[in-house]
């Protein structure tokens, strides 16, 4: 680097680097290569040119879109000018114009469910979803909760709901006619009741016309006037604890098409997702119905929690993508020194720590995405490997993003603070991922769970020695497995290891997935990737030691090249 020589450094706008208008998925080096791992060769062949096209989306108008739709939230109109109580909800047009594009242009809540969708002939595997969900993330956080609902309330209704119950809302959840949508959420938090579910108090009152009365509050519901929620609530005279909650399918409109009797009190000021209304609910015996069997209503709302959870994970491992492309960008184009940014040791080494984390998020989505395809498939064994996969993503995928997107504002400087970039925004969204769906203690908590209820551990070693094969390229890897397994086993008995269990498991199986990839692409780099996982956040290293490993030149001119 000494003998390159000094160049003039530009001055006044010149200096300011700026990503605008490029496309996220060509930008990607990795993107076309994994998808080709995880996706049918004839799906992926079809959808290329729409993740294309999402990919210079996301990087053009959706993000401009998303920037006007952060700085106009939502707004709760509560009555009529008539003093009639409504409870509508006004979003600016440009959250409107990215609901159409990702509820209707793409599909991305339907597309797993029915054919169709993007003209493909038949429902498509999770995998597909995730990827195009992955770059539309990249632009726009808050309005992915409500696909993800709406996603996550179909798979819940086709699983637990009865015939008739289906019938007539899964055509609306499934929709792509934005007049025939009818978008999903769920009310489960109430201010004693936020993951403690048995202390729940809204009440269920059944009639005798086969619906329900639901009465109570609920504390924090996003997409608060979604056309379908998903609700648990306490059945009048049912047992105490757990056994007395019952999931409930509320409709915004009774089946004779008058209005529900529930009320939106306000919406919540959030420090992100600011595009997306998130509220509270008064519900004044409001028509439902109920879903599954009565005393599992825990239970049944769990698959639909764990497949937001699963999104959630996809949500973070996005922005980090989108948080490494901007400080990439800015590394390569901003001079300083008489030097891009992107010629300095130091500069270089943190943009590795940015990407290690963020490439871990990518693959442990798609091994999570194969195993839900797997699961639903009915083959043996993949549910108990969804079932861990996804807290384990949940939990660590998100705490990483806090971490990455912040770190990746400080590469753009001063100009990284400034609203009218898109780092503060991914710097506020992604702190939603840790505490919506479960906070980091609770989900660390749920890979225990999953151990120990799913027998899910076996499985889930089993699964990363099939990754790791002879263990020749990843050498230590499996010792290193094992002993985070005891860990975890030792942490259903002291539970105050959970997290320390959990961030192993997750780094092992990262690692052991990279290295299968890498086997696949014969990708040296992406392999080196894989032992630095080990190297760094598995295997103890020596703070104080002045010597490091070099990356190799090839990696770091993967990486940083864009």
């Amino acid at each position: 680097m000494d003998s390159l020589p000094i160049m003039p450094a530009p001055v006044g706008a010149e200096a300011v680097p700026d990503a605008r208008g490029i496309n996220l998925w060509r930008a990607d080096p990795w993107a076309r290569p994994l998808l080709g791992l995880y996706l049918p060769e004839g799906l992926l062949a079809h959808l290329l040119p729409h993740l294309d096209r999402m990919g210079a989306l996301a990087g053009g108008r959706l993000d401009e879109l998303a920037g006007v739709a952060d700085r106009n939230p939502p707004v709760l109109k509560p009555r009529t000018r008539r003093g009639e109580d409504a409870a509508a909800i006004d979003y600016h047009p440009a959250y409107r114009e990215m609901e159409r594009v990702a509820f209707s242009e793409f599909g991305l809540a339907a597309m797993s469910h029915r054919p169709g969708v993007l003209g493909w002939a038949e429902a498509m595997p999770p995998a597909a979803k995730y990827a195009l969900s992955y770059l539309f993330v990249q632009a726009e956080f808050g309005l992915c909760c409500p696909l993800s609902m709406t996603d996550a309330l179909a798979r819940t209704l086709r699983r637990f709901g009865d015939a008739d119950l289906v019938a007539r809302y899964l055509p609306g959840l499934t929709a792509t006619d934005l007049d025939a949508l009818r978008q999903g959420a769920m009310f489960m938090t109430e201010q004693g009741a936020g993951s403690d579910i048995a202390a729940t108090a809204v009440i269920a009152e059944e009639r005798g016309d086969g619906s329900w009365a639901l009465t109570g509050d609920k504390w924090f519901c996003s997409n608060p006037d979604a056309g379908v929620a998903l609700v648990l609530a306490r059945r009048v005279g049912g047992p105490a604890g757990l056994r007395g909650v019952s999931l409930f399918l509320l409709p915004r409109e009774r089946p004779d098409g008058t209005r529900n009797a529930y009320r939106i009190v306000r919406l919540k000021e959030k420090l992100g997702t600011r595009s997306m209304a998130s509220g509270e609910i008064r519900l004044e015996g409001a028509t439902a119905f109920l879903v599954g069997e009565p005393e599992a209503g825990f239970r049944q709302m769990a698959d639909m929690v764990n497949a937001s959870r699963l999104s959630n994970g996809m949500r973070a491992a996005g922005l980090m993508r989108r948080a490494v492309t901007e400080a990439m960008f800015v590394a390569r184009h901003r001079m300083a020194f008489g030097r891009r940014l992107v010629e300095m040791p130091l500069m270089r080494r943190q943009l590795m720590k940015l990407v290690l984390p963020m490439e871990q998020a990518r693959s442990m989505v798609f091994q999570a995405a194969e195993a839900m395809r797997r699961s639903d498939a009915g083959e043996e064994g993949a549910y108990a490997l969804l079932r861990i996969l996804t807290p384990l993503l949940k939990f660590r995928a998100c705490r990483d993003a806090r971490r990455v997107t912040g770190d990746a504002m400080e590469v753009r400087g001063g100009c990284g603070y400034i609203e009218e970039w898109a780092d503060p925004r991914l710097v506020r969204d992604a702190h939603l991922g840790s505490i919506w769906e479960g906070t980091s203690n609770i989900v660390a908590l749920d890979v225990l769970r999953a151990a120990q209820r799913e027998g899910s551990l076996p499985v889930l070693r089993a699964h990363v020695q099939g990754l790791l094969g002879n263990g020749d390229a990843l050498p230590g890897a499996m010792p290193a497995f094992e002993r985070a397994a005891a860990l975890a086993e030792r942490a259903q008995q002291e539970p105050a290891l959970a997290r320390q269990a959990a961030s192993a498991l997750y780094h092992l199986t990262s690692a052991a997935t990279m290295a299968w990839e890498a086997g696949r692409l014969q990708d040296a780099e992406r392999l080196e990737l894989a032992r630095l996982v080990l190297r760094h956040r598995v295997m103890p290293r020596d703070p104080l030691a002045a010597e490091d490993e070099p990356v190799s030149e090839a990696l770091l001119a993967k990486v940083l090249a864009g």
